[in-house]
C-alpha cells in the first residue's frame, strides 16, 4: 500500500479516506485470518473466557456474542444434561445504581420480577421483556426476602419493622407475624407458602445491622458491639421496629387464624436463611449461613438439611447438602427447586467457586454456574416458568433452562 503522502504513486481519483478504509480492511482481515489460523493449528487448547480466565469474561451490554455451551456451565453428572439448555448462555440482564438485591420472586399476574434492595431499603420491578427496572416501593423497611401467596398476594420479609406483612389485593397491608412470645423477631429474612397456603419464613438474627435495619438492644440473646450504640440516631420506623432479641427461628403462619407457632429452635438449625419446598410438597429444605452450630446436636456449619413435612410439623432432620467445593465451604444463601425436585443454592465464596449449585433430590452436586460474584438469591419466572433469575449485589442474571421452577415462587 502506497505512502498517503506519496501523492506522485496514486491514481487521481484516489482519496484519503478510501486509502484509510482500504488499509483498516486490510489489517482487519490479515489479523482475523491470523486469528483463524491460530485457532485451527491450537483447536484443542483454546478455550473462551470464563469468570477465571485472563482476561476476565465481559458481562453486561458490552459483552461481546456469548460462547456457547457457556464456558461457565459446569456439569458434574449427565442428569445436569436434563435441566440445562447448552445454546443458553448466562447473561447479566440488568445492572443499576442498588446497593445488594435480594429476594426475587415472580408475580404471575404482573408478569414481572419483584426484587429488594436491602440496604436500600426499596423495592423494585423488573421487567424481562424490556429489561426495565422501576420503582416497586421507595421504602421498604429494608424488605429482604418476598414471595406470592396462592391468591398472588405479595408477602415481605422486613428487617427494619421486624416483621412479615402481606399486601391486600385493595392496596392494604396486613402484618402477619412481629411478634414471638411478646419479643418483637430478629430480622424475617426468607419465606414461603406450602400448597394450603401456610406460611413459612427463617428468623435469623444476622440482619440486625445498621446498614439494613439495627443493632439490638443489649441483653443475653442479643449483644451490641461496643462500637454500636443500638438506640443513636435512629428515627421513629426503627425505633418502633423494636430493640428486643431472642433466638433465631424457623416460623409457620396458619392460614386461617394467622397464629405463630416456632417450628425449629436456634439449637435446632443456627442461622437459617434461605427455604424451599420439594415439588410434592412433602420435603422443606433450610439453609443455614452460620458457620458453625449453636448446639453440639443442631444443625449449622454451613449445611442445607432436609426434614419431613407433616401439617406445620418438621420431623427427621438430616444433612442435604454439605455445601463443599473444591476443598472450600461455600455459604449457602437463597434456595429454589425445579419440578425435577433439584435443588437450585445461591453460594457465597472464593471467586471461581461463587454462583450457583445444583444439587439432584439425592442431594449430589450435578451442576454449577460459576458466576462473577456472590449469587444472594435466585428464582425461576419468566411466562414458561423456566427462566433462571439470580440476583448478585447490583445485579440480575439470568439463564434460560430445560426446566421449570416447582410451586410459587
Amino acid at each position: 500500500m502506497p505512502h498517503l503522502n506519496d501523492k506522485q504513486h496514486l491514481p487521481a481519483c484516489t482519496t484519503r479516506r478510501k486509502i484509510l478504509a482500504a488499509g483498516i480492511a486490510g489489517l482487519a482481515g490479515t489479523t482475523l485470518i491470523k486469528q483463524h489460523d491460530a485457532l485451527a493449528a491450537n483447536s484443542e487448547n483454546v478455550s473462551p473466557p470464563s469468570v477465571i480466565s485472563t482476561p476476565a469474561r465481559v458481562w453486561g451490554p458490552q459483552a461481546p456474542v456469548p460462547f456457547t455451551p457457556d464456558p461457565d456451565i459446569i456439569s458434574y453428572d449427565p442428569s445436569f444434561n436434563k435441566v440445562i439448555s447448552w445454546n443458553a448462555p448466562l447473561e447479566q440482564a440488568w445492572r443499576g445504581n442498588v446497593s445488594w438485591l435480594e429476594g426475587p420472586a415472580w408475580s404471575v399476574e404482573g408478569r414481572f420480577l419483584l426484587v429488594s434492595d436491602v440496604t436500600g431499603s426499596s423495592q423494585y420491578r423488573y421487567a424481562e421483556d424490556t429489561h426495565a427496572m422501576s420503582v416497586f416501593r421507595k421504602e421498604s423497611y429494608h424488605s429482604n426476602g418476598n414471595t406470592f401467596d396462592n391468591e398472588g398476594r405479595l408477602l415481605t420479609c422486613e428487617h427494619g419493622l421486624r416483621r412479615v406483612i402481606r399486601w391486600e389485593h385493595n392496596g392494604t397491608c396486613t402484618v402477619l407475624a412481629d411478634k414471638y412470645q411478646g419479643k418483637r423477631l430478629n430480622s424475617p429474612n426468607d419465606i414461603v407458602v406450602d400448597k394450603n397456603g401456610g406460611i413459612w419464613f427463617t428468623d435469623p438474627d444476622y440482619g440486625d445491622r445498621l446498614w439494613e435495619g439495627h443493632p439490638n438492644e443489649p441483653g443475653v440473646n442479643a449483644p451490641t458491639p461496643d462500637n454500636l450504640t443500638w438506640n443513636l440516631g435512629t428515627e421513629l420506623s426503627t425505633e418502633l421496629g423494636g430493640a428486643y432479641g431472642q433466638q433465631a427461628h424457623v416460623f409457620y403462619i396458619d392460614p386461617e387464624t394467622r397464629e405463630l407457632t416456632a417450628v425449629l429452635t436456634e439449637n435446632q438449625l443456627a442461622g437459617p436463611n434461605g427455604l424451599c419446598f420439594s415439588p410434592d410438597y412433602k420435603t422443606l429444605y433450610i439453609a443455614s449461613s452460620a458457620d458453625k452450630a449453636a448446639h453440639p446436636g443442631g444443625g449449622g456449619f454451613r449445611n442445607i438439611y432436609a426434614f419431613d413435612v407433616t401439617g406445620n410439623k418438621l420431623t427427621n432432620q438430616r444433612t442435604f447438602a454439605s455445601m463443599t467445593l473444591n476443598g472450600e465451604k461455600l455459604m449457602p444463601d437463597g434456595i429454589k427447586a425445579d419440578v425435577m425436585g433439584n435443588i437450585w443454592v445461591g453460594a457465597s465464596g472464593s471467586l471461581g467457586l461463587c454462583g450457583v449449585i445444583i444439587y439432584n433430590p439425592a442431594g449430589k452436586m450435578i451442576g454449577r454456574l460459576r458466576m462473577p460474584r456472590t449469587i444472594s438469591n435466585l428464582t425461576f419466572g419468566g411466562p414458561e416458568r423456566n427462566r433462571l433469575f439470580m440476583t448478585a449485589r447490583d445485579s440480575i442474571f439470568t439463564l434460560d433452562v430445560a426446566t421449570q421452577g416447582a410451586g410459587l415462587s
